[in-house]
Formats: structure tokens, C-alpha cells, sequence
């Protein structure tokens, strides 16, 4: 059975206690922690830049799966890359050149991945799939943490998982927005690798409960 890779959004995390938030986040067993960067243009929301990525990088050694929800995500693919991200994910909404800035990426020594909107076309990934570490489908609409999963990411995550493969076997298909233990089952089943989950396990439980309901549901379904 595929393990499914949990990667909490510290966006829901208490920034007041950041660091041990997320160390409490790696004790409970996550496998990646997901930090979700906002320029207030891209999405309506401002977060947070490098500098914070640098501070998490000190508290943790999990991968760090950096979102870049910006324009030009170009002019700061070395910075978060300096900072301490592992993986780098761009729009394909946010630039023209997303090719370039997948290349860019790797040149710097990181995992690339694309992100796609709910309302981007599951084709647009097509071209860059065969080049990709890692394709992320937003199931929500980006720049809002509490939304909603958009039933009909199911079905885009079960073509995109098909789809890959045969282009790209090794690219990981990561899905943000709205995962919950009521859904997680079925965003795995369909063929999710990677979940980006924030107020699911950051919440006034503990995160290691948070994280034991979780995948008790994922697996109690069985091989997918």
C-alpha cells in the first residue's frame, strides 16, 4: 500500500509558537511541513517570505514544501532555495514562463513542482508533467485557509494520477485545500500522494490525535 505523505500547513499553526508547534508536528509523524507564501497580488492574502522559511528550516529537519502563491515567482526561486526549501512549487496562473521557472528550480538544486487553480484545465500541466518532481492541484480556490474541498478535485486527481503514469511515474501528485479525516480516504483513493492539511491537525487537540484519525481513515479503506 503507497504511503500517503502528510504535509501540515503552518499557516494554521499558532505563530506565537511556531517552532513548537512544529516540532510537536514532527513528533506526531507528518513527513513534510508546508509553508504557504502569498504576495497579496497572486491572492488576496500576504503571509510571510524567506526569512520564515529560514526560521522553520532551524526547527526542523523535514523536508520543507514551499507554496509560492506570487507573480513572477522567478525573481525569488533563489532566495526560498537559500532559505532551506526542499521543494519549490509555482503557479502556472502566476507566470508566463512556467517551463523556465520548473527549470530554474532545478538548476538550484531543488525538487520543482506546478500548481494548477480549480479552474485551471488539467491539460495545462500536460506539457511540463514529464519534467515535474511533483504537480499540485489546489482544491480550493488559493488564499484562504478554512475553505471547503471542491468535490470535483476527485475526479482531477484520479485523471492526473493516470496520467502520470505514463508521462512520469516518479512525479508526486500533491493536493492542498480542505482535506479533512471525512474526505482524506477519498482524495488518497483517487490517487494523492501527498496532502496539504491545516486546521485538520492544527487545532485545540493534540496534533498526534489530529494525525491518528487522519490516516486511520486513509488506511482503514485498504490498497488503493
Amino acid at each position: 500500500m503507497p504511503k500517503l505523505l502528510v504535509a501540515p500547513s503552518i499557516l494554521t499553526a499558532d505563530f506565537a509558537r511556531l517552532g513548537e508547534q512544529i516540532q510537536e508536528a514532527e513528533a506526531a509523524g507528518v513527513d513534510w511541513i508546508h509553508l504557504d507564501v502569498m504576495d497579496g497580488r497572486f491572492v488576496p492574502n500576504l503571509t510571510f517570505g524567506p526569512l520564515v522559511v529560514e526560521a522553520v528550516r532551524r526547527v526542523t529537519r523535514l523536508p520543507l514544501d514551499v507554496h509560492l502563491m506570487i507573480v513572477e515567482p522567478e525573481r525569488y526561486l533563489r532566495d526560498f532555495a537559500q532559505a532551506g526549501a526542499d521543494w519549490i512549487t509555482v503557479h502556472f496562473e502566476a507566470t508566463p514562463h512556467a517551463h523556465r521557472a520548473v527549470q530554474q528550480v532545478k538548476e538550484l538544486g531543488k525538487r520543482a513542482g506546478l500548481a494548477i487553480n480549480p479552474a485551471t484545465p488539467l491539460e495545462s500541466l500536460l506539457p511540463l508533467l514529464p519534467e515535474l518532481d511533483l504537480a499540485l492541484l489546489m482544491s480550493v480556490n488559493p488564499g484562504f485557509g478554512g475553505q471547503r474541498y471542491i468535490p470535483g478535485t476527485t475526479e482531477r486527481i484520479r485523471r492526473l494520477a493516470g496520467l502520470r503514469e505514463h508521462m512520469n511515474p516518479a512525479c508526486l501528485v500533491e493536493v492542498d485545500g480542505g482535506i479533512k479525516p471525512e474526505n482524506v480516504a477519498e482524495v488518497y483513493r483517487a490517487g494523492a500522494d501527498v496532502v496539504v492539511v491545516g486546521s485538520a491537525l492544527f487545532n485545540n487537540r493534540p496534533v498526534a490525535e489530529n494525525m491518528e484519525k487522519l490516516l486511520g481513515r486513509v488506511y482503514a479503506v485498504g490498497p488503493r
